[in-house]
């Protein structure tokens, strides 16, 4: 089968305590991006796109991750 196994797909809820500040930049994020896209998304609904696009632009986090996953698997990096 060309299609591998899909992966987890069970949502994890974390909650997460803000300062006043970084509350209202979230929320002025989602009035910016409603602006922009012409649609409304709540803050709650915009975080995990916000920390993926985050994480995956991080050069440094993802070249950790491979040397990470390739040790742990027992590949030399």
């Amino acid at each position: 089968m060309k299609l591998a196994k899909l992966p987890d797909r069970t949502p994890v809820k974390m909650n997460v305590v803000l300062a006043p500040g970084l509350a209202q930049r979230l929320r002025d994020y989602a009035e910016f991006y409603a602006e922009t896209y012409g649609n409304k998304e709540e803050v709650a609904e915009l975080i995990p796109f916000m920390l993926e696009a985050f994480l995956d632009s991080d050069a440094d986090f993802r070249r950790g991750s491979k040397r990470k996953n390739g040790e742990s698997m027992g590949v030399p990096s």
